[in-house]
This record gives structure tokens, C-alpha cells and sequence, in this order.
């Protein structure tokens, strides 16, 4: 007995003497974050951050945005049938004037401005428009009317909603024919204000043309 306590005493201190060994570390499985910070960008990654931080380019607003709005409503060409707007001439000198077809002074008028239509009808830089207010006429009457009284540019029935920006811009005049009401509109899309009485036609052209 004395013998097998003696062993167990000298099996107890070998082992006392030789700790387990440690276990060896994993290697990390993620890159620590300086490493990653310093990792080269993909073409992926680079076009991801330049959206994220670029910031969007403001939309222009349209060029009709600057102008009134009696010059945006839409109008249609009682001869063609195509639809335009009065803004869609801008860069041009636009002679407007509103009419109806049973006023004799503005039948009167239309005829002086005839030379003035002749002469600078077809430059790019000059338009002319007739509107028809005052009056409940169909595309092909005023087609008709202007047809036989030789007045060979743009006629357009002004629609009810151009009838109000007409008045609230340039008064009531703007809407009585017998006063002749005339006006143009320059190419960055002021204009003349109204004007109304007979005009010449070389004080017309005089007008237009800025000699």
C-alpha cells in the first residue's frame, strides 16, 4: 500500500509539472478596420460613392416660365389647323393684333399693315397674328374672312382664358376692335403695350424694325 501511495504521489507532481499547452489563436477572419480603410476602391465602390455624394444638378425651368401667361395659352391657326403658342416666336418682333371680322377699322388697319407683312413676312426675325376677340367665329369663318381679304398671315379665334390675360394685362381696350388694338412683342418677350387708333404703315414698319 505504502508502495502505490508513493507512485501516486510521483504520477501527481509529474504532471504538476507540465501544464496542458495552450491552444494556438485563429487567425482573425475579417481585416481589421485600418486595413480596410486602406483598401483600394473598386470602379463599383467609386461610381457608388460619386452618386451618393455628388448632389443633383437643379432642372432649368422652361423658357416659358419667364413669360406671361397670355403668351403661353395655346392657339390654333384657323387656316391650318396647327396649334402654337404666341411664346413659341420668341427671337422674333410679333405684330399682334386683336380683331373681328366684322370691324371695319380693323379691316382698315389690316390693309396698312399688309405692306409691312409684304416686306418682312418672310425675314426669320418678324411674325405677324391676327386675334380674333369679340366675337363667336368658327376657324373656318375667320379662315374665310382673311382668305378674301388678302391678309395672307397667322389668324387664331382667341380661346376664352386668352380673352382674360388680354384684359388683364393691357385693360378692356384690348378687347374692343373698333379701338384697333395693336401691339408687339419684342424677341426676349416684352412688349410694346397696347396701342390703339390707326397706325401707318411706315410707322408700323418703323416700329418693327427700329428704323
Amino acid at each position: 500500500m505504502k508502495i502505490i501511495a508513493v507512485m501516486l504521489m510521483l504520477l501527481l507532481a509529474a504532471c504538476a509539472s507540465n501544464p496542458a499547452p495552450t491552444a494556438t489563436p485563429l487567425p482573425p477572419t475579417d481585416a481589421p478596420e485600418a486595413e480596410m480603410d486602406n483598401a483600394t476602391p473598386t470602379p463599383e465602390m467609386a461610381a457608388q460613392a460619386e452618386a451618393t455624394s455628388t448632389p443633383a444638378q437643379e432642372t432649368a425651368p422652361p423658357e416659358d416660365a419667364a413669360r406671361p401667361a397670355w403668351q403661353t395659352i395655346q392657339l390654333t391657326n384657323a387656316r391650318t389647323g396647327e396649334t402654337f403658342t404666341l411664346a413659341d416666336y420668341a427671337g422674333k418682333t410679333v405684330y399682334v393684333e386683336p380683331m373681328a371680322t366684322w370691324c371695319t377699322n380693323c379691316r382698315a388697319q389690316m390693309n396698312r399693315v399688309i405692306p409691312v407683312y409684304d416686306a418682312l413676312g418672310n425675314d426669320g426675325d418678324y411674325a405677324f397674328v391676327s386675334l380674333s376677340v369679340g366675337e363667336s367665329v368658327s376657324d373656318q369663318v375667320l379662315a374665310d374672312y382673311a382668305d378674301r381679304e388678302g391678309f395672307d398671315w397667322i389668324f387664331a379665334v382667341a380661346p376664352p382664358d386668352m380673352l382674360a390675360e388680354l384684359t388683364n394685362a393691357f385693360g378692356r381696350a384690348a378687347l374692343t376692335p373698333p379701338s384697333t388694338p395693336h401691339f408687339l412683342i419684342y424677341p426676349d418677350g416684352t412688349d410694346s403695350g397696347l396701342k390703339t387708333g390707326p397706325e401707318s404703315t411706315d410707322d408700323l414698319r418703323a416700329a418693327m424694325t427700329g428704323v
